[in-house]
């Protein structure tokens, strides 16, 4: 095994058109003022932040033929190798309209291409083939049209067998169900932690007692991500909460896939929790500050890094 190694999974990726409006109004004409595409999916920005902070990764997942050049080019420009099925069709868009003035971005998510049983045959064998040589996968996005919701559950189960740590980032019943299997650190956010528990969450001490259900069920790490008010983190007895200095937000697209690469990268480096808790949150905060999955400046990572407050559960 490669201990500096990491596979995403990327059932549903999407290609990120994102267009700048001044003052984004419904039922209004709006005039974009600059546009851009980028290659996406929750897992394929996770790939990004990782090999921008030096780590050797592995993205796989399923792919339009009909659109593919993007995510070649991304993989191919930050070294990430590119174990990705083609499939006839085109890869989903999806738009986020970023509100220049109101700083907010609004998210309009096109459905996937749907992979028959044979597509996800073919992924579960490169997965008991290659598993091994990695230290951690990310399963991590939604689960398109055509593939049984059991899939994470599958998964985490064969990359446990071959001893690889999981990380799963998911929502609905195709997470519900990969939770079965015990991944080794989940992120949720606050509202797709109250889907799970089944109702509102209403303050910290709810958050917390929730979040150390999830540790009572056997996932080692539990990080609830909350926006301006920061994340808790959850690991054994431990529980802290981090919050970041408040910074200009350009897009908040791929802030928590941000902070899943932190603490992978905290932990394949052996930091201790709260370090690996504040690396997290800067990569996430850094996240906000540019639009795209990537990491531009590591000196800019780590001057944030020096500035997140780590404080226990008060």
């Amino acid at each position: 095994m490669k201990t500096r190694s990491v596979l995403t999974v990327t059932l549903n990726p999407a290609i990120d058109q994102t267009i700048y409006i001044d003052d984004f109004a419904i039922s209004k004409v709006n005039r974009v003022r600059d546009q851009r595409e980028d290659a996406g999916g929750k897992g394929v920005n996770v790939a990004g932040f990782l090999a921008d902070y030096g780590m050797h990764v592995t993205a796989t997942g399923f792919l339009g033929t009909g659109n593919s050049l993007i995510f070649s080019q991304y993989f191919s420009g930050k070294g990430i190798q590119d174990k990705f099925f083609r499939l006839k069709g085109h890869t989903r868009t999806g738009i986020k309209i970023a509100d220049l003035k109101n700083r907010t971005t609004t998210n309009i998510n096109f459905p996937g291409i749907g992979p028959g049983s044979g597509d996800m045959t073919d992924l579960y064998d490169l997965i008991r083939e290659v598993g091994a040589d990695y230290a951690w996968a990310v399963l991590a996005g939604s689960v398109p049209e055509g593939i049984p919701l059991d899939c994470y559950a599958n998964l985490i189960k064969d990359l446990k067998n071959v001893g690889v740590k999981v990380a799963l980032d998911a929502s609905g019943e195709s997470y519900r169900q990969g939770l079965k299997e015990i991944p080794n650190l989940i992120k949720p956010n606050l509202a797709e932690l109250e889907e799970y528990c089944g109702n509102t969450l209403k303050s910290k001490e709810q958050v917390i007692s929730a979040g150390q259900k999830l540790l009572t069920e056997g996932i080692e790490t539990v990080i609830v991500s909350m926006g301006e008010e920061g994340a808790l983190f959850f690991e054994g007895e431990d529980v802290i909460h981090t919050i970041g200095e408040k910074v200009t937000v350009e897009s908040t697209a791929g802030a928590g896939d941000a902070m899943v690469s932190g603490m992978i990268a905290g932990k394949i480096d052996q930091k201790s929790f709260a370090d690996c808790a504040r690396l997290a949150t800067a990569f996430s905060v850094l996240a906000v500050t540019t639009v795209g999955a990537g990491i531009e400046s590591m000196s800019d990572l780590h001057k944030i890094e020096k500035t997140i407050k780590v404080m226990g559960r008060n």
